[in-house]
């Protein structure tokens, strides 16, 4: 018995990285899972995004497990291809019970010399798109009458902001606002909403070198061990970075009924940075 045993899961990007550890485990869990990712490039991004290939290889592994899953490239902060998406998605799943908006963009740059495509696509992503997802999803899960559960993927840096990242902060920052507002409002349907805020994880949006410059400014290519020392410094717990997984682990908590009277919540994950 998993803990999302014949429900189904809306994940946007779970191409890879964090989207792709939670979209795995709600499989691993019982869910059956539709998936969505841009697989285009955003031209202001500070990565590559996922591709066509790499939502195949997260839709690879569900189907392992024996779970149904159905994909879809879609753009977050567009609502035709969003909702066309989570239309074929219930159609041939049958049902959705619980929502995971995860779909993110990072870029940097001192927030007067920001240019203003990056701060609509980082806002048309982060904060936009998280909305714009809600929107396309949640009324599917209105319809099925048995209640269920959105959870919001912030970050750290909406709680506790960095430089170079005012438009990332910002977007953050406004996911709090989105999470607290909709589980008012949803509340009486017995849809809980909250959400999650990572610290740094280990993956292509932390491991890239223009991130590894912002901590280490003084050095090309600097040695591992110095890169792991940087991170930690920002850190309470002696850790440079978590996992997806760890984020993965508070997205089922709080999808699951163990956190059945838990909605509103803004969730840090971070190994302790917003407190320090």
């Amino acid at each position: 018995m998993g803990l999302f045993d014949d429900r189904v899961v809306f994940v946007s990007g779970a191409g890879r990285g964090q989207g792709r550890s939670h979209a795995i485990r709600f499989a691993q869990e019982g869910a059956d899972v539709i998936a969505v990712d841009i697989c285009r490039p955003i031209s202001t991004s500070a990565i590559p995004l996922a591709t066509e290939d790499d939502l195949a290889e997260t839709a690879d592994a569900i189907r392992a497990m024996g779970r149904r899953v159905f994909t879809a490239n879609a753009d977050v902060r567009n609502a035709h291809e969003l909702e066309s998406a989570v239309a074929e998605g219930v159609d041939r799943l049958g049902r959705l019970d619980i929502v995971c908006s995860n779909a993110g963009l990072e870029s940097f740059g001192p927030a007067l010399e920001l240019s203003e495509q990056s701060w609509k696509d980082n806002v048309g992503v982060n904060l936009t798109g998280a909305w714009q997802v809600c929107k396309a999803t949640i009324p599917h899960v209105i319809a099925g009458g048995r209640g269920g559960s959105v959870v919001i993927i912030g970050s750290s840096s909406g709680i506790r902001p960095r430089a170079y990242s005012a438009h990332y902060n910002s977007a953050k920052a406004g996911l709090i606002g989105l999470t607290k507002s909709l589980a008012i409002e949803l509340g009486p349907s017995n849809i809980r909403v909250n959400s999650v805020h990572p610290g740094g994880v280990r993956t292509e949006m932390i491991t890239n070198e223009k991130v590894i410059r912002l901590f280490v400014p003084e050095q090309d290519d600097p040695p591992q061990e110095v890169v792991r020392e940087r991170f930690q410094a920002i850190n309470v717990l002696p850790i440079p970075w978590i996992e997806p997984e760890d984020v993965t682990n508070a997205v089922v908590f709080l999808a699951s009924d163990q956190a059945r009277f838990v909605t509103g919540v803004a969730l840090p994950v971070d190994a302790g940075c917003t407190i320090k």
